[in-house]
């Protein structure tokens, strides 16, 4: 079969273009933006740095974003979407052309996960506040159980497969529609992904460019639908654009991997506080008259 990553790749240019320009409409637009901080930078570096090596990085920034109060709880979805669009997009760009994977796997499952994200983010965009807590909340704590397993090695490793066929690839597409689609609340897709496609019997090394490939459109096409309704904190979102471009390169080109066990541990107890600090204050609306 011929390769379709050309295609793919071409393909992401086109919508990462489109994802840029509807960006740019919302400034003009006049909605806030501003000169990112260094902290700001920081977070975008430090928490894309560690997504390219598998960790993810929309749990880590959504209990930074909460401990220091630097975004509204309801635009965090809209924030790490926008934020993190291009720099994943390079992310692709670095492991599609690098890793073997099975053609027609990677070319089913892209295009659907990216419609995950479409359609996640349109529901999303228009949710009121407390449901998005709740939402991020039960992310949170789901994305924590995850990244416990994977400490515990209670995940299974996978098997030596570099895609699916037959039944296999048809549940393995579903799946990726719906953990992509749980991007646009803020729940990144890597841990679920990984875990399901390693039960399938996928290698977790050929799983990278089928989840970054997926990411990559879906972010941008989730980011569209939050600029055009303003639903983000532009500054927070340049600040994770421009910081994490340098740590995607740093990481995908010259650190390639770290021991990452204690620092996941460190992550469960960081995300495990945002969770439940969300579904606190979800509660605490609840009861306001």
């Amino acid at each position: 079969m011929l390769s379709p990553i050309p295609l793919l790749l071409a393909g992401l240019a086109l919508v990462v273009v489109w994802f840029v320009a509807a960006w740019v409409q919302s400034a003009r637009r006049g909605h806030p933006h501003g000169t990112p901080s260094a902290l700001q930078l920081a977070i975008g570096a430090v928490t894309l740095f560690f997504d390219t090596l598998g960790i993810g990085n929309y749990a880590p920034t959504t209990a930074i974003f909460r401990f220091l109060r630097m975004v509204r709880d309801e635009w965090i979805p809209g924030t790490l979407n926008v934020g993190s669009s291009v720099p994943v997009a390079v992310e692709a760009f670095a492991f599609v052309t690098a890793i073997a994977v099975d053609p027609l796997t990677l070319a089913l499952m892209v295009p659907v996960g990216a419609l995950g994200g479409y359609v996640g983010a349109g529901i999303v965009a228009r949710l009121p506040r407390r449901q998005i807590q709740i939402g991020m909340a039960l992310a949170l704590v789901a994305g924590a159980m995850f990244m416990t397993l994977t400490n515990l090695g209670w995940i299974p490793g996978g098997g030596d497969a570099i895609g699916f066929s037959g039944t296999t690839l048809v549940v393995a597409v579903l799946l990726n529609f719906v953990f992509c689609a749980f991007n646009a609340l803020g729940i990144g897709s890597y841990a679920p992904s990984l875990i399901a496609f390693s039960l399938l019997g996928m290698s977790p090394r050929s799983a990278f460019p089928v989840m970054m490939g997926s990411a990559a459109y879906g972010l941008p096409l989730a980011g569209i639908k939050f600029a055009r309704t303003d639903r983000f904190d532009g500054r927070a979102a340049l600040g994770i654009a421009l910081g994490g471009i340098p740590g995607v390169l740093v990481a995908a080109f010259v650190v390639k991997s770290l021991p990452l066990v204690a620092i996941r541990w460190l992550v469960v107890v960081v995300v495990l506080y945002a969770g439940l600090s969300l579904l606190r204050s979800s509660l605490s609306a609840t009861r306001e008259p």
